[in-house]
């Protein structure tokens, strides 16, 4: 009787010791397939990297091209705008703020910069020397992003509290407050022809508005999760959007249909740009998923541990081009220049990157 209990004990323990086994098999595995693999790599020397400004302490939010190329700028949670020559990085002067900056947007003719920020405010600051202009205030949450329209009159500024507001650059003036969205509004976009306005919102829709009387045109459904930035082509023929469902979409314009989807391994893309020529799709997003964010939040981020963040696509027929892993935490911003030979990209890192593109590509 003895020897039989013996027998079932230890039985019983191997049971427990392969059980153990192989949970802590799938555990592992688990950690490498939703940890530590990294997302494919493509380099098709398209693109090199230029330059990483630093000057930044805490999450850069907006990165935009000057009109003339020369410069970028760069807003921050921080509570600062910093301007920067292109070609060596460095800082032409600041603008500050007194709580963080997450919209950001250069006036067409180079003269102005436009900001939003947690405070609820737009401000209009001059670009030659970073004078404060104007301060815009109607909003009652943060202002997520901004936008000039293409004559330098308007000011457009998508927000927390789920609207968008038109502001007269000259007078100050709100012209109109648009409604349409349910839920935090977090990207605008005017047409080329400064027409039409695009907004991306938290609520999981489109809506492009006629800008002259801000009558709703069409609401453009098809994302499953929050619209987190929009983007006109230059010849008006298509829009593009970035989700937190994994996606770019790409759409047309004048009837809203689907044109193609764009599908990275970012579970959130927060940020995309159609280059001027017509030809690349860029976009920015989360460096890795959930779990890998939990680790990465815990134990912090290392830059000895860059992932890809940046993509390249083509255009015309969805190819992923090239990847882009110089930062070593999510990119929240990315941006063409105005010829449309180099890109930029804004980090939770602190860091802005810049990118040339091959002009024989």
């Amino acid at each position: 009787m003895r020897t039989e209990t013996k027998k079932a004990g230890k039985v019983k323990r191997n049971i427990l010791v392969i059980t153990a086994a192989v949970l802590l098999t799938i555990a592992l595995a688990a950690i490498y397939f939703l940890v530590w693999k990294k997302p494919r790599q493509v380099d098709s020397g398209i693109a090199r990297h230029h330059l990483t400004f630093k000057g930044h302490s805490n999450t850069v939010f907006r990165v935009r091209f000057s009109p003339d190329g020369e410069t970028l700028a760069s807003a921050s949670v921080d509570g600062t705008v910093k301007i920067w020559q292109k070609k060596d990085g460095q800082v032409l002067r600041a603008l500050e703020h007194p709580t963080g900056v997450t919209g950001l947007s250069f006036s067409p003719d180079g003269r102005y910069l436009a900001t939003g920020s947690y405070d609820a405010l737009v401000r209009l600051w001059r670009a030659s020397d970073g004078a404060l202009l104007k301060t815009f205030s109607g909003h009652s949450g943060t202002i997520w992003n901004v936008a000039f329209s293409p004559d330098n009159e308007t000011i457009a500024s998508g927000c927390e509290d789920a609207t968008i507001k038109l502001w007269d650059v000259n007078s100050g003036a709100l012209i109109r407050t648009l409604q349409g969205h349910s839920l935090n509004v977090w990207s605008v976009a005017f047409s080329p022809d400064g027409k039409w306005l695009a907004s991306g919102s938290f609520d999981k829709k489109i809506n492009l508005w006629n800008v002259a009387d801000g009558k709703l045109l069409r609401t453009i459904s098809g994302h499953s999760e929050a619209v987190l930035s929009v983007a006109f082509s230059q010849d008006m023929k298509y829009l593009a959007s970035s989700s937190d469902d994994s996606s770019v979409k790409l759409w047309n314009v004048a009837d809203g249909n689907l044109v193609r989807s764009f599908h990275g391994d970012s579970e959130h893309i927060y940020s995309v740009a159609l280059s001027p020529d017509g030809k690349w799709v860029l976009s920015g997003g989360r460096d890795r998923n959930t779990l890998g964010e939990l680790v990465q939040n815990i134990f912090g981020a290392s830059d000895s541990d860059k992932w890809v963040t940046v993509r390249l696509w083509n255009l015309e027929d969805g190819k992923l081009i090239q990847t882009f892993a110089q930062h070593s935490n999510d990119v929240f911003s990315v941006a063409f220049s105005p010829d449309g030979e180099w890109m930029a990209s804004a980090s939770e890192d602190k860091t802005v990157g810049l990118w040339q593109l091959s002009k024989s590509k």
